[in-house]
C-alpha cells in the first residue's frame, strides 16, 4: 500500500528471531532482488526479495542486510548497505533512501553505502566461522534466471572457500509461517480492500462486458485506495475459461447465462489477499449452476472446520477430496460403481478437482512454509475447493483466507459475499 508506514518494531523483532536461530559466531546475509529486464532498455516493475522485506521493510534495489550477532564490535552486529544516491539518480529515478531514512524505516543504526561493502564484508568474514546465505527453496519454484543471491553465493564461496556455509531459507521459512499481530492486521487490510473491489464488481458485471473491464474495476478500486493487486496476475475467466486453472488472458466477452470465475486480491505492504468467487454474468444462477456452486460451498465450509491447531495439511486435503467425490456423485457426474472399479492411483474425481485445497499466505501469495508441520496459531492459509466440468462449461472455485487461532480459526474474508442469495441480491442492485 502506497505510503504505508509499518511499525519498525516488526522488522526489529524479525531480525532478533532470525539471529537467535543462527549458530554461534555466524554471519547471515540477504540481498535485494534485481530489476528484471524486458527488451531494449526496459525493466519490469521492481519486486523486492520478501525475505529481505520481512527483515527490514526496505523496498529498494541494490540493498544488502548483514547480521553478525556475535561480532566483537557492537556496531557490526547489524549492518544495512544501501545504494548511495545522487542528484542525477534523483532526477532520473527518484530519491533513494538516505542513511537517516533507512534507520528510521528499519531500526538499524549502522547504515553504510553499497560501495563500502567489499572492505567491510572482508573484515567481518575474518571474524566469523559460519556464513548463512539465502536462496529460494520454495517447493514450487522454477529458477531460470540467476538471482543476485545466487551470484553472491558463487562469488562468496570462491573468495572464502574454507568457511562453513549454511542455508538461511529453512530458518526464515519456519519463522515466516507464524504471522505476528502486525502482519495479521496487514493481511486483514488487504482482505478488506479485496471486499471493496468485489462489491464494486458485483454491481458492474452484466452480459456483454469484457473480462478485462472487470479487471479494470478491481484495478480502479485497489489503486484509488493506495494499493495494488496481490502478487499474481488476476484471473477473470468467464464461460469455458473458468475450467482453465491459471487463465490470464482476460480478453473474452462475458455472455448471458455464463459464470465468471474471479481469482484476485489486493496487497497491503507486500502482504497479499487471495480471493476466489464465481458469479453469474446475468446476476442469476441457473438451477444446475446453483447446484454445483452450493456443492463447492459445502466442501469449503467443511474444510474450514478442519483448519484448527494441530491439524495436518495432508489429512485436510484427503478429507476435501473425499467430500468432493461425494458431491460429484450427488451431482450425477460420477457413479459409485465406476468409483469402486477406479485405479486408486488415478481417482476419477481428479478430472473435476485437480489442485490442492490450501496453501500458506503472506508476503508471497504461495507463501513459504512446510505443509507437513501441524497447524499452529498465527498461520494463515487459503482454502479453495473447486469443481470444474468442461463438458458443461461450468468451472466454480471459492476461496477465503483463514487464520489459525489457539481455539478454532478466523476467516479474514468473512465479510466478502459468498452465499448464492447474497450474490444474486447484490447483483440486482445495479
Amino acid at each position: 500500500m502506497r505510503n504505508l508506514k509499518i511499525d519498525r518494531n516488526l522488522f526489529i523483532q524479525n531480525r532478533k528471531k532470525l539471529s537467535a536461530q543462527l549458530k554461534p559466531n555466524s554471519l547471515a546475509l540477504v540481498n535485494a532482488n534485481d530489476y528484471m529486464p524486458t527488451n531494449a532498455d526496459g525493466t519490469m516493475h521492481f519486486k523486492q526479495n520478501t525475505d529481505l522485506y520481512w527483515l527490514t521493510g526496505v523496498d529498494q534495489e541494490e540493498t544488502i542486510l548483514v547480521l553478525f550477532p556475535d561480532s566483537p564490535d557492537p556496531k557490526l552486529k547489524e549492518i544495512l548497505f544501501v545504494k548511495e544516491t545522487s542528484d542525477l539518480i534523483a532526477i532520473w529515478h527518484g530519491k533513494k533512501l538516505s542513511k537517516a531514512e533507512a534507520t528510521e524505516l528499519t531500526g538499524i543504526e549502522n547504515i553504510m553505502w553499497l560501495s563500502e561493502f567489499p572492505a567491510v564484508f572482508h573484515a567481518l568474514v575474518t571474524d566469523c566461522d559460519n556464513i548463512y546465505l539465502q536462496s529460494n527453496e520454495h517447493k514450487r519454484t522454477e529458477i531460470i534466471v540467476q538471482t543476485r543471491n545466487a551470484r553472491f553465493i558463487d562469488w562468496c564461496q570462491k573468495e572464502y572457500p574454507l568457511h562453513t556455509y549454511m542455508r538461511i531459507a529453512p530458518i526464515i521459512n519456519r519463522l515466516r509461517m507464524i504471522k505476528s499481530p502486525v502482519e495479521i492486521d496487514l493481511l486483514q487490510k488487504a482482505c478488506d480492500l479485496t471486499e471493496k473491489g468485489f462489491r464494486r464488481v458485483l454491481k458492474f458485471t452484466k452480459p456483454g462486458v469484457m473480462e478485462y473491464e472487470i479487471e479494470a474495476e478491481f484495478t480502479h478500486e485497489f489503486i484509488s485506495n493506495g494499493s495494488g493487486y496481490a502478487d499474481y496476475y488476476p484471473i477473470i475467466a468467464s464461460g469455458p475459461g473458468a475450467c482453465v486453472l491459471h487463465y490470464i488472458k482476460n480478453d473474452e466477452e462475458c455472455k448471458d447465462g455464463d459464470l465468471v470465475l474471479i481469482d484476485t486480491g489486493a496487497a497491503c505492504g507486500y502482504y497479499n489477499a487471495d480471493m476466489t468467487r464465481t458469479i453469474p454474468v446475468n446476476g442469476k444462477f441457473t438451477k444446475r449452476q446453483k447446484a454445483v456452486y452450493n456443492a463447492v460451498l459445502r466442501i469449503m465450509k467443511s474444510t474450514i472446520k478442519l483448519m484448527v491447531k494441530g491439524a495436518i495439511w495432508k489429512e485436510i486435503q484427503l478429507v476435501t477430496e473425499q467430500n468432493t467425490e461425494k458431491e460429484l456423485v450427488d451431482l450425477r457426474i460420477l457413479k459409485m460403481r465406476d468409483i469402486k472399479k477406479q485405479d486408486p492411483n488415478k481417482p476419477l474425481y481428479k478430472k473435476y478437482f485437480m489442485h490442492n485445497v490450501s496453501h500458506y499466505l503472506g508476503l508471497d501469495v504461495h507463501d513459504v512454509g512446510y505443509l507437513h508441520y501441524p497447524y499452529k496459531p498465527g498461520m494463515v492459509f487459503t482454502v479453495e475447493p473447486g469443481i470444474y466440468i468442461p463438458e458443461e462449461g461450468i468451472g466454480i472455485r471459492l476461496e477465503d483466507n483463514i487464520l489459525i487461532k489457539e481455539k478454532g480459526n478466523f476467516d479474514l474474508m468473512r465479510n466478502i459475499p459468498i452465499e448464492v442469495d447474497e450474490i444474486e441480491e447484490l447483483m440486482s442492485k445495479k
